[in-house]
């Protein structure tokens, strides 16, 4: 195994443990809860295989869903997440950019990184919600949920990428 495959297995456990233990348990004004496993899914290099990207967003949401209680929920939004990140990271990067290049605020400078991984957190924020909800009776209460739920992840976010650059 290579040591990039032992890292993410080690954020792999490192993230369910803190969103399984602390951050479920976390409802901030009601609405917002910090997803921040997420931020695995954001962190897959130019290079990195879409097959592989797909595995580990599908693992990772199932053992999300089993301790969340949410069956199929995460599995589904981080899937789907999993297969836009690679097209999405494209449009932030020269063309000429080395294929192991990784989405982080030291390489991508604080705006790019931002509007990146604010996107892809809004949108799986949005998918997370939605199909948790599967509803649009209180419509009010979901934009709520999104708006806050993906403010608070990004914060979370940004947190521990200024604390890496350092």
């Amino acid at each position: 195994m290579t040591t990039e495959v032992l890292s993410r297995i080690g954020v792999f456990v490192v993230l369910c443990l803190v969103q399984a233990l602390v951050l479920n348990h976390i409802h901030l004004f009601g609405v917002a809860t910090p997803l921040l496993y997420v931020y695995l899914v954001l962190q897959f290099r130019r290079s990195y295989p879409r097959w592989a990207i797909l595995v580990w967003c599908f693992l990772l949401g199932v053992v999300i869903d089993t301790f969340s209680n949410t069956p199929g929920v995460a599995s589904a939004s981080l899937t789907f997440v999993g297969v836009l990140q690679p097209y999405y990271f494209e449009l932030f990067i020269p063309q000429d950019a080395p294929d192991d290049m990784k989405p982080s605020l030291r390489n991508m400078g604080f705006l790019k990184f931002l509007c990146y991984s604010s996107v892809l957190v809004a949108i799986f924020c949005l998918l997370f919600f939605t199909l948790e909800t599967f509803n649009f009776f209180n419509w009010l209460q979901w934009i709520e949920c999104v708006g806050g739920s993906t403010l608070l992840t990004l914060i979370f976010i940004i947190t521990i990428e200024i604390v890496r650059k350092k």
